[in-house]
């Protein structure tokens, strides 16, 4: 799907509030509510937009303790890979999971209620899983930006 200007526009406030309304974006857009609203389903349609969900506020929903862990497999053979990637989607404590390159094989985004939230998870649930060969902690200090929006004003038409 080609995105154009308007495209651009319309998701760049969904990404800001995803509760307006097709008209409120009508008005921004000097279009009408229809043409919006078409525009809204065919971007849904074609998987522009993935979907819709409320922003928390991590520490008031007790996950307020935020780890980056960097995994490294024993080996890198496929049923390793399989078998972790499985197994780490299930964990409610990580929010994020890529397969990186460099000294590691994963970056992991947790969030957990403190520093013994941490432990149980490692203890409970990462070291139990044979396959991994280390894990590595990186703590958040402080949160300088966390931001879900994806720039989509800038560069060409695609």
């Amino acid at each position: 799907m080609r995105l154009d200007t308007t495209d651009r526009r319309i998701l760049s406030f969904l990404q800001k509030d995803s509760k307006i309304t097709t008209k409120e974006l009508s008005v921004h857009l000097d279009l009408s509510p229809t043409a919006v609203y078409e525009r809204i389903k065919k971007m849904e349609k074609e998987g522009v937009i993935k979907g819709y969900s409320a922003l928390i506020d991590r520490v008031k929903a007790g996950r307020g303790f935020v780890v980056f862990c960097q995994i490294k497999l024993l080996q890198h053979r496929h049923e390793y890979v399989v078998k972790f990637e499985r197994e780490v989607i299930r964990f409610d404590e990580v929010l994020e999971c890529y397969n990186v390159s460099g000294d590691y094989d994963y970056l992991l985004k947790v969030m957990v209620n403190d520093m013994k939230a941490y432990h149980d998870f490692i203890n409970d649930k990462l070291t139990r899983m044979d396959h991994i060969g280390s894990a590595h902690s990186t703590f958040i200090i402080h949160e300088v930006k966390n931001s879900h929006v994806v720039p989509v004003q800038e560069g060409p038409e695609s």
